[in-house]
């Protein structure tokens, strides 16, 4: 049966594989990322995108009043879209680390708000997050504003899980390793990841479709390398 899925970040890497794979599925996606265009001229009929910035409040709106008028509900939200800084700490300003923070934490906790009143009790919000939020994995020097604020999406879901757990919907983390996209890159310049946006695509496809009927508000680590 098909269901109707929110996608952030899906101009590129594994967020606009994720798009794809859904909607060969027969699902009805919702793709919001800053720059619509990379998904909005592929012709999918079970695919809609408008631009949507994390950070700009009045988008949310935007995809409220879209699942109003398109949809009625939501199924699956997939917290996706991540920025990244790879700066020393020293030279890490007040305003560097609001901005990782307002896409890769209030971001995902605003459009969650928006869309939970959307949710049946079996829906699923999906957030990704980064091996580098787990307590106690390596860390990486440079990634401090990236990595704290992919340690505390970890903590908001399980928070949510708590205060939604009689009524739903479910809540999950999974937490990436190394994968090889242009954020990779952009944090490990030159280093060549094990897996592909594809795979790790068709791993969070099954996942967000199926996890929540046996995970709720738990991490998984998805990670078979360091970074």
């Amino acid at each position: 049966m098909s269901k109707n899925i929110i996608i952030t970040g899906t101009s590129r890497g594994i967020g606009f594989e994720l798009v794809h794979l859904l909607a060969n599925q027969g699902h009805n996606v919702l793709a919001l990322s800053r720059n619509a265009k990379p998904v909005s001229n592929l012709n999918f009929d079970n695919i809609s995108s408008f631009a949507f910035d994390l950070c700009n409040e009045e988008d949310y709106q935007n995809v409220a009043d879209f699942v109003k008028n398109e949809w009625k509900h939501v199924d699956i939200l997939i917290n996706n879209a991540g920025a990244i800084l790879n700066e020393p700490f020293a030279d890490t300003t007040f305003k560097d680390f609001e901005k990782i923070y307002q896409t890769n934490v209030f971001g995902v906790a605003e459009l969650t708000r928006v869309v939970i009143p959307f949710m049946k009790s079996n829906g699923h919000v999906v957030t990704i997050s980064s091996m580098g939020g787990i307590q106690g994995s390596m860390k990486f020097a440079g990634l401090s504003a990236y990595s704290s604020s992919k340690g505390a999406v970890i903590t908001l879901t399980e928070l949510l899980a708590e205060e939604y757990k009689e009524t739903g919907p479910q809540f999950n983390v999974l937490a990436l390793g190394a994968v090889q996209t242009e954020m990779l890159a952009e944090a490990f310049p030159g280093y060549k990841a094990p897996t592909t946006a594809i795979e790790m695509a068709r791993y969070i496809q099954d996942f967000a479709l199926t996890g929540n009927k046996y995970y709720n508000g738990k991490v998984l680590q998805v990670s078979n390398s360091t970074p």
